[in-house]
């Protein structure tokens, strides 16, 4: 049995140590899982996007655009956590390069990115171009929305056709524990561009009682090297109600 934790425990669930480049992907949850490493980290954090993130997410942290290695360095010495964007892109912050990302990461002890993008859908299947991961990630970590467990692909899913066809059926049954887990271990899945020497690890978001066996299925179809979190629903005052990519 998978025993659910709170937000608060994903660092300890995932055995993250003191200088770790995390990179998120798949569906829903990455935003909120960004923050929260924020929190539970030690040392110095630059949090940023590959993609984009919603330029109205700030979670108060101080915010920097492009900034140089020194400027980066200085903010990183006054404030513990900075959020570090390409550009201001008005109602999207526009991302990084993962080189970027990856000389950052020499700068500050941790860095934690969002590497994708799946619109606020539970889950997905990349395309090609898809996702930005930074080649010295350290853990990569598959976001999964727990609504998308024992529901109509079509229905749930960022890329339907794309999830039905790594998962080998069609994209109007049901995603089950068994065909969650193929896309999740799958090269052309949700393990697509891991670099070779990163931790791979499964986030399950906002799980009820009602997906606790789903998930205590899904645990034992994963390789035996998947790190697994399944964080259980919160109540809008654990996480100011926001629950986003």
């Amino acid at each position: 049995m998978v025993e659910p934790i709170g937000l608060a425990q994903l660092s300890e669930t995932l055995v993250l140590g003191s200088h770790e480049h995390i990179s998120l992907v798949g569906g829903g949850g990455k935003t909120t899982a960004l923050f929260a490493f924020a929190d539970q980290l030690g040392g110095t954090v630059v949090l940023t996007t590959t993609t984009k993130m919603g330029r109205d997410r700030t979670d108060g942290r101080p915010v920097l655009f492009s900034p140089s290695d020194a400027e980066l360095a200085t903010a990183l010495d006054a404030d513990r956590t900075v959020l570090a964007w390409g550009a201001d892109g008005g109602h999207k912050a526009v991302g990084v390069e993962p080189e970027v990302c990856d000389r950052w990461f020499t700068i500050a002890d941790n860095v934690v990115v969002e590497a994708d993008g799946s619109r606020r859908r539970p889950f997905k299947a990349p395309r090609p171009y898809e996702p930005v991961v930074p080649s010295t990630t350290t853990v990569l970590v598959a976001c999964v929305g727990a609504d998308a467990l024992g529901r109509v692909i079509a229905d749930q899913c960022q890329r339907p056709l794309r999830v039905a066809a790594v998962a080998g059926c069609s994209p109007y049954v049901r995603l089950t524990p068994e065909r969650l887990a193929t896309v999740l271990e799958s090269d052309r899945g949700s393990r697509k561009d891991c670099p070779p020497s990163a931790r791979f690890a499964v986030m399950i978001n906002r799980v009820t009682v009602r997906q606790r066996g789903y998930v205590d299925e899904l645990a034992d179809l994963l390789r035996p090297d998947t790190l697994l979190a399944s964080v259980e629903e919160f109540s809008s005052a654990d996480d100011g109600g926001r629950f986003d990519e």
